[in-house]
């Protein structure tokens, strides 16, 4: 699949932004054409009785994980140039895709009742923090946040706190309160995209709009680091799928032939003109 967009090269305003707070917004990331294809498409599968990848929760939220496989029309998104090369400033051009995550949040009871008991503010990749300790986890991972329901006050997105992944603890939450002091709804509309990465706390809204508020989470991380998702063997079969799409969708070392080609996997993305001479490398970021 491929696409006539120049690739945005990465804002240094958004770049500091997102170092010293662990999230940023980038403006326009999709069209609303394009938000409004999506939406049809994840609908589609919320009404289907598709279970491959489904996720479901017991607070009435629905979706599923590897939803690329599942739709197409998602892959509109795998290496969207408005976002690419700023993950790529922020991580390194050694990514692939570890998860594209669709979420359906209900809006009403029980998801909308946040107690102190049950304030759901976490990290991801939680696995690393248990093994490694909080004060030991590096930056791994980022997501792509793209909300396709309309954004409203009260549709709940997801909240941050600001520089949250810098510390070495939990986020404290106040006796009695559901949310840590400081703690942010970013101001977006549906064509801006938030990306975050593993160590920054967050939570789900609360969603009180009367509408189900469908989100997608596409988190990109090291290319040796284990994908979320199941593998998309069959879908890298497809001959449309530009060689950065094959590499995000974890196409292995490999020359034409089959043979080893050590230390080459990432190559598509280290050639792309949208990385300038200054990105390559594979060092982690701060």
């Amino acid at each position: 699949m491929t696409t006539t967009t120049a690739p945005r090269h990465p804002e240094a305003s958004v770049v500091a932004d997102f170092n010293h707070n662990g999230f940023t917004i980038i403006r326009d990331a999709i069209s609303e054409d394009l938000r409004q294809q999506l939406l049809r498409a994840a609908k589609r599968l919320l009404a289907s009785d598709i279970t491959q990848g489904r996720d479901r929760g017991g607070d009435g939220k629905d979706g599923f994980r590897g939803c690329l496989a599942l739709d197409h029309a998602f892959l509109h998104l795998l290496a969207n140039p408005n976002t690419l090369p700023t993950l790529v400033e922020l991580l390194s051009f050694n990514l692939h895709l570890l998860s594209a995550h669709l979420i359906a949040l209900p809006s009403g009871p029980p998801k909308t009742t946040r107690t102190p008991n049950r304030p759901g503010w976490h990290r991801d990749m939680y696995g690393v923090a248990a093994d490694l300790g909080l004060a030991s986890t590096p930056r791994m991972a980022i997501k792509v946040a793209y909300y396709l329901t309309p954004v409203t006050p009260d549709c709940g997105v997801t909240m941050f706190l600001p520089g949250s992944h810098l510390i070495a603890q939990p986020a404290t939450i106040p006796d009695g309160a559901i949310d840590p002091e400081g703690a942010i709804t970013p101001a977006i509309t549906g064509t801006d995209a938030v990306l975050f990465e593993n160590r920054t706390w967050h939570a789900s809204g609360v969603n009180l709009s009367g509408a189900p508020r469908i989100a997608l989470m596409m988190q990109y991380g090291y290319r040796w680091l284990q994908p979320v998702d199941d593998p998309y063997t069959e879908l890298r079969a497809d001959q449309s799928l530009s060689e950065i799409e094959q590499q995000l969708l974890g196409a292995p070392d490999r020359n034409p032939d089959g043979s080893l080609a050590k230390g080459k996997g990432a190559e598509p993305l280290r050639a792309w003109p949208a990385i300038s001479p200054s990105d390559q490398t594979d060092a982690p970021r701060p």
